[in-house]
Protein backbone atom coordinates (compact mmCIF):
# COMPACT_ATOMS: atom_id res chain seq x y z
CA UNK A 1 0.00 0.00 0.00
CA UNK A 2 1.20 3.56 -1.00
CA UNK A 3 2.82 5.29 1.96
CA UNK A 4 0.87 8.54 0.92
CA UNK A 5 -1.99 7.00 0.46
CA UNK A 6 -5.16 9.15 1.02
CA UNK A 7 -7.58 6.15 2.29
CA UNK A 8 -4.65 5.63 4.94
CA UNK A 9 -4.53 8.98 6.33
CA UNK A 10 -8.30 9.51 6.43
CA UNK A 11 -8.68 6.35 8.38
CA UNK A 12 -5.71 7.66 10.79
CA UNK A 13 -7.57 10.89 11.32
CA UNK A 14 -10.94 8.83 11.79
CA UNK A 15 -9.54 6.84 14.65
CA UNK A 16 -7.54 9.70 16.30
CA UNK A 17 -10.36 12.00 16.35
CA UNK A 18 -12.45 9.42 17.98
CA UNK A 19 -9.32 8.26 20.60
CA UNK A 20 -9.78 12.03 21.26
CA UNK A 21 -13.63 12.23 21.97
CA UNK A 22 -13.29 9.39 24.24
CA UNK A 23 -11.03 10.54 26.46
CA UNK A 24 -13.01 13.81 26.46
CA UNK A 25 -16.42 11.83 27.78
CA UNK A 26 -14.48 9.40 29.73
CA UNK A 27 -11.98 11.46 31.75
CA UNK A 28 -12.99 15.08 31.17
CA UNK A 29 -16.53 14.76 31.44
CA UNK A 30 -17.01 18.54 32.33
CA UNK A 31 -20.08 21.05 31.76
CA UNK A 32 -17.00 23.16 30.57
CA UNK A 33 -15.76 20.39 28.23
CA UNK A 34 -18.96 20.09 26.89
CA UNK A 35 -19.44 23.89 26.31
CA UNK A 36 -15.75 23.57 23.98
CA UNK A 37 -17.20 20.57 22.26
CA UNK A 38 -19.92 22.27 20.59
CA UNK A 39 -17.58 24.15 19.06
CA UNK A 40 -15.60 22.09 17.07
CA UNK A 41 -19.47 20.29 16.50
CA UNK A 42 -19.69 24.15 15.00
CA UNK A 43 -17.04 23.92 12.92
CA UNK A 44 -17.50 20.30 12.23
CA UNK A 45 -20.99 20.42 10.66
CA UNK A 46 -20.74 23.64 9.03
CA UNK A 47 -18.49 22.47 6.93
CA UNK A 48 -20.52 19.46 6.00
CA UNK A 49 -23.31 22.24 5.66
CA UNK A 50 -21.19 24.85 3.11
CA UNK A 51 -19.94 21.45 1.00
CA UNK A 52 -23.56 20.62 0.66
CA UNK A 53 -24.22 24.06 -1.05
CA UNK A 54 -21.62 23.99 -3.42
CA UNK A 55 -22.38 20.25 -4.09
CA UNK A 56 -26.00 20.93 -4.85
CA UNK A 57 -27.22 18.52 -1.88
CA UNK A 58 -30.28 19.89 -0.26
CA UNK A 59 -29.87 20.35 3.33
CA UNK A 60 -33.00 18.92 5.57
CA UNK A 61 -31.69 19.60 8.84
CA UNK A 62 -28.99 21.27 10.47
CA UNK A 63 -28.30 20.39 14.10
CA UNK A 64 -25.33 21.70 16.55
CA UNK A 65 -26.30 22.26 19.89
CA UNK A 66 -28.17 18.59 20.35
CA UNK A 67 -26.15 15.43 22.19
CA UNK A 68 -26.07 14.52 18.56
CA UNK A 69 -24.94 16.80 16.00
CA UNK A 70 -25.29 16.03 12.99
CA UNK A 71 -26.65 17.39 9.14
CA UNK A 72 -28.94 15.45 7.04
CA UNK A 73 -28.81 15.74 3.37
CA UNK A 74 -29.81 14.89 0.20
CA UNK A 75 -27.57 13.10 -2.58
CA UNK A 76 -24.92 15.66 -4.24
CA UNK A 77 -25.75 16.66 -7.64
CA UNK A 78 -22.25 15.25 -8.43
CA UNK A 79 -21.93 11.25 -8.58
CA UNK A 80 -19.75 9.72 -5.83
CA UNK A 81 -16.96 12.68 -5.49
CA UNK A 82 -19.82 15.53 -4.03
CA UNK A 83 -20.90 12.80 -1.03
CA UNK A 84 -16.78 12.27 -0.57
CA UNK A 85 -16.06 15.63 -0.52
CA UNK A 86 -19.21 16.53 1.71
CA UNK A 87 -18.12 14.05 4.16
CA UNK A 88 -14.90 14.50 4.17
CA UNK A 89 -15.33 18.66 4.49
CA UNK A 90 -14.94 18.69 8.58
CA UNK A 91 -11.02 18.12 7.66
CA UNK A 92 -10.41 21.31 5.78
CA UNK A 93 -12.89 23.34 7.08
CA UNK A 94 -11.40 22.60 10.81
CA UNK A 95 -8.04 22.99 9.30
CA UNK A 96 -9.02 26.74 7.77
CA UNK A 97 -11.21 27.73 11.22
CA UNK A 98 -8.00 26.70 13.06
CA UNK A 99 -5.85 29.10 10.93
CA UNK A 100 -8.16 31.93 10.74
CA UNK A 101 -8.49 32.26 14.46
CA UNK A 102 -4.35 31.75 14.68
CA UNK A 103 -3.85 34.42 11.95
CA UNK A 104 -6.66 37.34 12.47
CA UNK A 105 -7.23 36.63 16.43
CA UNK A 106 -3.72 35.90 17.61
CA UNK A 107 -1.97 37.31 14.91
CA UNK A 108 0.01 34.18 13.81
CA UNK A 109 1.27 33.78 17.56
CA UNK A 110 2.05 30.31 16.34
CA UNK A 111 4.03 28.74 13.60
CA UNK A 112 3.20 25.50 11.48
CA UNK A 113 5.72 24.71 9.07
CA UNK A 114 5.03 21.92 6.16
CA UNK A 115 4.64 18.30 7.39
CA UNK A 116 7.05 16.48 4.22
CA UNK A 117 6.97 12.91 5.66
CA UNK A 118 4.93 10.65 7.73
CA UNK A 119 8.06 11.19 10.81
CA UNK A 120 6.78 14.85 11.31
CA UNK A 121 3.39 13.59 12.74
CA UNK A 122 4.73 12.25 15.83
CA UNK A 123 7.36 15.37 16.03
CA UNK A 124 4.91 18.17 15.04
CA UNK A 125 2.86 17.53 18.15
CA UNK A 126 5.80 18.68 20.29
CA UNK A 127 6.79 21.63 17.66
CA UNK A 128 3.52 23.18 18.45
CA UNK A 129 3.46 22.11 22.76
CA UNK A 130 6.87 23.95 22.74
CA UNK A 131 5.39 27.40 21.52
CA UNK A 132 2.81 27.50 24.28
CA UNK A 133 3.28 29.83 27.28
CA UNK A 134 0.94 29.38 29.82
CA UNK A 135 1.12 32.90 30.49
CA UNK A 136 -0.26 34.60 27.20
CA UNK A 137 -4.17 34.30 26.66
CA UNK A 138 -2.93 33.44 23.00
CA UNK A 139 -1.96 29.98 24.27
CA UNK A 140 -5.09 29.17 26.48
CA UNK A 141 -7.23 30.26 23.33
CA UNK A 142 -5.50 27.64 21.39
CA UNK A 143 -5.64 25.19 24.24
CA UNK A 144 -9.35 25.48 24.76
CA UNK A 145 -9.79 24.97 20.95
CA UNK A 146 -7.67 21.86 20.89
CA UNK A 147 -10.21 20.08 22.98
CA UNK A 148 -12.26 20.05 20.48
CA UNK A 149 -10.28 19.01 17.44
CA UNK A 150 -11.14 15.43 17.25
CA UNK A 151 -14.49 16.09 17.13
CA UNK A 152 -13.81 19.24 14.71
CA UNK A 153 -11.55 17.21 12.04
CA UNK A 154 -12.55 13.62 12.47
CA UNK A 155 -14.99 11.94 9.86
CA UNK A 156 -17.63 10.64 12.01
CA UNK A 157 -18.71 6.62 11.85
CA UNK A 158 -21.96 7.87 9.56
CA UNK A 159 -19.07 10.03 7.60
CA UNK A 160 -17.53 6.97 6.11
CA UNK A 161 -19.98 5.11 6.25
CA UNK A 162 -21.72 7.27 3.97
CA UNK A 163 -18.53 7.38 1.57
CA UNK A 164 -16.64 3.74 2.49
CA UNK A 165 -16.99 3.14 -1.75
CA UNK A 166 -14.73 6.02 -2.45
CA UNK A 167 -12.46 5.26 0.89
CA UNK A 168 -12.13 1.90 -0.53
CA UNK A 169 -10.83 3.69 -4.11
CA UNK A 170 -9.01 6.11 -2.28
CA UNK A 171 -6.38 3.37 -0.64
CA UNK A 172 -4.67 3.38 -4.30
CA UNK A 173 -4.82 7.17 -4.67
CA UNK A 174 -1.81 9.17 -4.27
CA UNK A 175 -1.26 12.42 -3.80
CA UNK A 176 1.54 14.50 -1.90
CA UNK A 177 -0.54 17.82 -1.93
CA UNK A 178 -3.84 16.16 -0.11
CA UNK A 179 -1.79 13.81 2.22
CA UNK A 180 0.10 16.44 3.30
CA UNK A 181 -2.92 18.13 4.35
CA UNK A 182 -4.21 14.99 6.10
CA UNK A 183 -0.83 15.08 8.03
CA UNK A 184 -1.30 18.28 9.06
CA UNK A 185 -4.68 17.46 10.57
CA UNK A 186 -3.32 13.98 11.66
CA UNK A 187 -0.69 15.79 14.12
CA UNK A 188 -3.00 18.67 15.41
CA UNK A 189 -5.57 15.63 16.72
CA UNK A 190 -2.46 13.80 18.31
CA UNK A 191 -1.38 17.39 20.21
CA UNK A 192 -5.03 17.50 21.52
CA UNK A 193 -4.64 14.06 22.81
CA UNK A 194 -1.29 15.10 24.05
CA UNK A 195 -2.75 17.99 25.87
CA UNK A 196 -5.72 15.59 27.07
CA UNK A 197 -3.49 12.97 28.42
CA UNK A 198 -1.25 15.83 30.26
CA UNK A 199 -4.26 17.14 31.82
CA UNK A 200 -6.02 13.85 33.23
CA UNK A 201 -2.81 12.95 34.44
CA UNK A 202 -3.01 16.66 36.81
CA UNK A 203 -6.49 15.43 37.83
CA UNK A 204 -4.94 12.21 38.53
CA UNK A 205 -2.37 13.25 41.23
CA UNK A 206 -4.72 16.12 42.40
CA UNK A 207 -7.22 13.28 43.44
CA UNK A 208 -5.06 11.25 44.67
CA UNK A 209 -3.05 13.53 47.04
CA UNK A 210 -6.73 14.78 48.10
CA UNK A 211 -7.26 11.03 48.96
Amino acid sequence: MPTNSLGIVIILISLSGYVSNWLNWRYLNYRLTHLLYYVGAFVHESSHAILCLFMGAKIEEYKVLSSQPHVLHRKSKIPLIGEALISFAPILGGLLFLYLVNHYALGDYFVASKISDWGSIFTKPFAFLSQLNLLQWQSWIMILLFFNVGAMLGPSAKDLKNVWFPIILLFFVQSTFFTNIGLMALSLILTNILIQLFIILILKIINFLRS
